[in-house]
């Protein structure tokens, strides 16, 4: 999946706001204040293509047992986020069904009303 269809495909979530709050090296998606992507783009730029995602604790572990170019999140909590590699060894439908569990994980937290603004 090449960035800018990353974007896109993060970004067309509904509600979600994107943008560098960190720094300029540091692309986040989030949804109600809460990040459920991220891509760091001096990484991608020098060749080292990878998406941040949250992710349910034991699909993480089983995910990293699985698939190489699955680690632990990068300066995340490893336990509640994954660094996904997009060197191969899974397929595009794979990677966007991995983006919305995370996106899902992040709208499961968020307050009753904002998650009731989200079906609408």
């Amino acid at each position: 999946m090449e960035l800018d269809e990353l974007y896109a495909y993060c970004n067309a979530k509904q509600q979600v706001i994107s943008g560098f709050p960190f720094d300029e090296h540091l692309l986040t998606f989030r949804i109600g204040g809460k990040i459920f992507a991220m891509i760091a783009m001096h990484f991608w730029e020098a060749g080292n293509q990878n998406i941040i995602l949250k992710c349910d604790p034991d699909l993480a572990i089983e995910l990293r047992e699985k698939y190489s170019s699955i680690t632990h999140g990068y300066t995340m909590n490893k336990k509640h986020w994954n660094t996904i590699y997009l060197k191969g060894g899974f397929s595009t439908d794979q990677l966007m069904e991995w983006i919305d569990h995370s996106y899902d994980l992040v709208v499961a937290t968020l307050p009753l009303k904002e998650r009731l603004s989200l079906i609408k």
